[in-house]
């Protein structure tokens, strides 16, 4: 079945000379190192039009490869490839969805034989929705402070901001109310990451912890990544609780109405219409 961002440009066993490793020998000396890696893109366009400025020019990914692994120096190839894979998300952003990555190191100074080691990655580009909210102080420049800092992020890209609405406090009710929204993101982050970036925009906007469900200066909570369903000791996406909530789905149905819930395999615009005739909103 077509799906966008799915097929594949291979680039197998580019050699490179450069200069990476924990030894000094290998920064002063260097050695060889090969590259392969799969792009994910869409080729439909350039496959219809025969045009090269419709595809991923893979001339020019080879030499900036080339060039970013001769200009920098990394102690460990994990490292190497970590790097290498963001720059080139980035870089071709608008047209390669994820990569795979594989960095070769054949001359790997161990003292045994072997023919190599190597480093292979899947990175790429990931949608999810954060929620926002704030009823302490001037919660207006607090919910901009919040999305200010999910743009100024360099992996991450703002796609959309929800309007923020008031709402009343949900579960502690004896507080002021709350200003809410919620925005769409392109990510490279991880949930993880992405779970410290709203903790440490938080820690900026000065919340303090002391009530459950009780008032904040900012709140940012991840509502969907992708389409995972992901339950850790940090992490729980999709909220178990975000059917009753009220604040979350009038925002995201302003947003993403057709985005489908994993677990309840219903859009936002269903669970919000399937909320309002229960409590008769």
């Amino acid at each position: 079945m077509y799906k966008t961002g799915t097929d594949e440009i291979h680039i197998d066993n580019l050699t490179i000379f450069a200069k990476h490793g924990v030894y000094k020998e290998e920064a002063v000396l260097g050695q060889k190192f090969t590259v392969s890696a799969v792009l994910y893109t869409d080729t439909r366009k350039s496959g219809l039009s025969d045009a090269l400025e419709n595809t991923i020019n893979y001339g020019e990914v080879c030499h900036e490869i080339t060039d970013f692994l001769t200009k920098n120096r990394f102690q460990l190839i994990e490292a190497c490839a970590e790097q290498l894979a963001e720059f080139l998300l980035i870089k071709y952003e608008n047209q390669l969805s994820a990569i795979d990555l594989e960095i070769h190191k054949p001359w790997a100074p161990i003292a045994l034989p072997l023919d190599q080691v190597s480093v292979r990655i899947h990175r790429g580009w990931h949608t999810a929705f954060l929620a926002l909210g704030s009823n302490i102080g001037d919660r207006r420049a607090m919910l901009d402070l919040a999305v200010d800092g999910i743009q100024a992020e360099k992996r991450n890209r703002l796609l959309k901001v929800s309007t923020f609405i008031e709402t009343a406090p949900y579960g502690n009710v004896d507080q002021d109310p709350f200003l809410n929204g919620a925005c769409m993101i392109r990510t490279l982050l991880t949930p993880d990451e992405l779970l410290d970036l709203g903790a440490s925009l938080e820690q900026k906007a000065k919340r303090v912890r002391k009530v459950h469900w009780g008032p904040r200066t900012l709140d940012v909570d991840i509502l969907f990544y992708d389409q995972e369903i992901i339950a850790t000791e940090r992490l729980n996406i999709p909220h178990p609780d975000m059917p009753n909530r009220d604040f979350v789905l009038r925002p995201m149905a302003e947003i993403a109405p057709w985005w489908l819930h994993p677990i309840t395999h219903k859009t936002m615009a269903q669970m919000l219409h399937e909320l309002e005739t229960r409590t008769g909103n």
